[in-house]
């Protein structure tokens, strides 16, 4: 990409996501694409050359630009229908082994030198999905999933706190593996070392684990573990 426009400011977001793991990928760019300037032209280099990829595409949602194989990544970075999204013209592809270097980077490099991504192909009606989990919410109950579980072995679920404020009528449980809560925290540091913990984090989502401990392992939780917000009501209590 600077062999293309020397001037461009290139970020790394990571390259630690597990292999073939496009949940993990598209949960790390869901979480960070909103903080960068609009206009950003994110490059997702994920099982490009998989059997399930049908080309490669170009989408603009909320002015930001998204380059990347065209299978169901992009479509789990989005709540809504994107805006625009091209499908790349064969002229502009070739066999590659590692087609985000020699497919998607010089285009990326080339829209951010200001070339549009309707430049590199036509309109692409329907592309490639997949379908997140979702949670199930009710007066009673919030049942979510993990979505991810972090290098310390803390668990992040799909709970969102927008949705619990809703529902929430000031007593409840949160429970999973075998372990129940009763109140969230503010952070991972006001509850013992080897205690569970259960805030909301800076995504607005509902994260869980054990203080100095390896919540994945210790309570046998893994990627679409159940969790439960259980909402206490006089009901229930008679109940």
């Amino acid at each position: 990409m600077l062999s293309i426009n020397p001037q461009l400011s290139i970020i790394d977001i990571t390259h630690k996501i597990e292999n073939y793991d496009v949940a993990h990928a598209a949960f790390v760019l869901k979480s960070v694409f909103r903080e960068f300037p609009k206009g950003t032209i994110h490059l997702v280099a994920m099982n490009g050359t998989s059997n399930i990829t049908d080309g490669f595409i170009g989408v603009k949602h909320e002015e930001h630009i998204f380059l990347g194989p065209n299978n169901g990544i992009l479509s789990l970075l989005f709540e809504t229908e994107p805006g625009i999204v091209v499908q790349f013209a064969d002229i502009h592809l070739k066999e590659s082994t590692f087609p985000a270097k020699d497919i998607l980077a010089p285009i990326a490099a080339k829209v951010a030198s200001g070339a549009a991504i309707h430049d590199f192909g036509g309109p692409l009606g329907q592309f490639r999905k997949m379908v997140p989990r979702h949670v199930k919410a009710n007066k009673k109950e919030i049942t979510g999933h993990v979505i991810r579980i972090d290098n310390y072995g803390n668990l992040i679920t799909n709970i969102e706190k927008t949705v619990f404020d809703k529902l929430n009528p000031g007593k409840f449980r949160i429970k999973f593996s075998r372990e129940i809560l009763t109140h969230l925290h503010q952070t991972y540091d006001l509850v013992e070392p080897g205690d569970c913990f259960a805030f909301f984090n800076s995504l607005g989502l509902l994260e869980i684990g054990i203080n100095h401990g390896h919540g994945g392992d210790l309570l046998g939780l893994r990627y679409d573990s159940p969790v439960f917000v259980e909402f206490i009501t006089e009901t229930n209590i008679i109940e």
